[in-house]
């Protein structure tokens, strides 16, 4: 069974409108009309990248094997430029698939993240597109250290008419883990999604706990998680960066959620992130709806960006 697909380009459009003015536009601007692309176009075109959060490293990427195509190019007019930077950002997505399929039962989501980045909603959001595919859906309040994680948690479940597996404030995380995915398997249940905690990625103990629940889910289901959901605040640029790498080296990321690029231009980050981690984006965030979580789709991102 193929896992859901949720997917809107208008709606995406809108909602990366401020990256598209960001990048986009201020590229059309410093190209148009110049007959010959020069080293003086490359620079400003190059800072444009840059400070549009696609990183030095991509970019310098980007530079180079531009001015390689350019030297091949008979024609240099804006198009041919543009083509060129949509076509080299496009190619950052080359893990990204959309044949991931529902291969176990129950399906264990296991979704982590510092705190704020959207993480419980995000949990929420995927709970309500399972459901409305037919699936049945369980989730599991594993953040148990802030009780306000877990009647959020409450509210979105019951939003989405799904069933949650809480304990109060302070239990073992791990436990909640398990007996999420016990319930999951008697209940014959197709799809069980599993908080965690804020973790903020600097603090090893709090790390170290994700490891244990994953452990504790393996015992259950030997294959489980069957996947590992990273959430990330596409408003935090850098920030974001950072905390994809220092959960990458804890725990294996099977696939990327980037939130609140409805209101942010720095959407650039989503390819800077891609380029350096090579793990695929699986959906992103363009509103605040529990119908705004999207689907990823590459060719359509960079359509919706470049226009």
């Amino acid at each position: 069974m193929k896992l859901f697909k949720n997917f809107n380009f208008d709606k995406l459009k809108d909602g990366l409108s401020k990256t598209r003015n960001k990048l986009a536009n201020s590229l059309s601007e410093v190209i148009s009309g110049k007959a010959v692309i020069d080293e003086d176009i490359l620079e400003k075109v190059e800072e444009i990248l840059i400070t549009s959060d696609i990183g030095f490293e991509l970019t310098e990427k980007i530079i180079d094997k531009s001015r390689i195509k350019l030297k091949e190019e008979k024609d240099r007019s804006n198009i041919n430029v543009l083509r060129i930077v949509r076509e080299e950002l496009l190619s950052v997505f080359a893990n990204n698939s959309d044949n991931h399929e529902i291969k176990y039962k129950p399906y264990v989501i296991l979704v982590v993240g510092v705190n704020g980045v959207g993480k419980t909603t995000t949990i929420g959001k995927l709970a309500n597109n399972f459901s409305k595919n037919n699936l049945e859906v369980i989730v599991g309040a594993a953040d148990t250290f802030r009780a306000a994680a877990s009647e959020q948690l409450n509210i979105w479940a019951e939003r989405a008419k799904v069933k949650i597996i809480q304990r109060q404030s302070g239990a073992d995380p791990s436990s909640v883990a398990f007996e999420t995915v016990n319930t999951a398997i008697k209940g014959n249940y197709d799809v069980a999604i599993i908080d965690t905690a804020g973790r903020l990625h600097n603090k090893a103990n709090l790390m170290d706990e994700l490891n244990k629940i994953s452990r504790v889910i393996s015992k259950v289901i030997p294959d489980a998680p069957h996947e590992t959901l990273l959430v990330l605040d596409g408003n935090t640029g850098q920030n974001a960066v950072s905390q994809a790498q220092e959960f990458s080296k804890v725990t294996s990321i099977s696939g990327l959620v980037i939130t609140k690029l409805d209101g942010t231009a720095k959407g650039g980050v989503v390819f800077q992130i891609c380029d350096k981690q090579k793990v695929p984006v699986k959906y992103i965030g363009v509103g605040e709806s529990i119908d705004d979580l999207q689907s990823f789709d590459p060719e359509s991102f960079v359509a919706a960006i470049f226009g």
